[in-house]
């Protein structure tokens, strides 16, 4: 099959995968939530695409993250983390991403988002500026204060042995 053929199977599959009509862990899901995990699993990409190097240690963070928040199996994680970066790839902003966050997410689960996003920033054990900046732009976008922000670093950076001042 040429690969031109593979791609647009893989779109039109991630396309039927968001709309309702995929398979997802057995379990029936409403769009609304499919929309959910996708917007979650792009601002994730985004976040370990903002250095502009997206490696195994991070794709392997996000794969473990998203398997934990919404409960898959580790190849329906892999799914939707290949959706997430179709869907980051294709977006011109994160307006339409954060915007579904709002809809959908309490304030404490997006405080959890930002600490998921912080995992993604430290995978390398190193924190980039473009990826601060990112997570402070989503920070405000999601409307998580500043200092909130910040507690969810260092709850991160504590969970991950790093040091406070990274």
């Amino acid at each position: 099959m040429p690969t031109c053929m593979l791609g647009k199977a893989m779109i039109d599959r991630i396309r039927a995968w968001i709309m309702g009509n995929g398979s997802h862990g057995g379990a029936e899901t409403g769009r609304p939530r499919r929309e959910t995990e996708l917007a979650l699993t792009a601002l994730l990409v985004e976040a370990a695409y903002s250095d502009d190097h997206f490696d195994q240690a991070e794709r392997s963070v996000i794969a473990r993250l998203i398997e934990n928040r919404f409960n898959l199996s580790a190849p329906d994680a892999r799914r939707l983390l290949a959706a997430g970066e179709t869907a980051a790839a294709e977006a011109a902003e994160l307006f339409h991403f954060t915007r579904t966050v709002n809809e959908q997410f309490s304030f404490r689960e997006r405080v959890e988002l930002i600490e998921m996003l912080w995992e993604v920033a430290y995978a390398d054990g190193v924190l980039d500026q473009y990826e601060d900046s990112l997570l402070r732009r989503v920070g405000g976008l999601i409307y998580v204060p500043d200092k909130e922000r910040g507690l969810a670093r260092q709850r991160v950076l504590t969970r991950l042995g790093l040091e406070q001042h990274s």
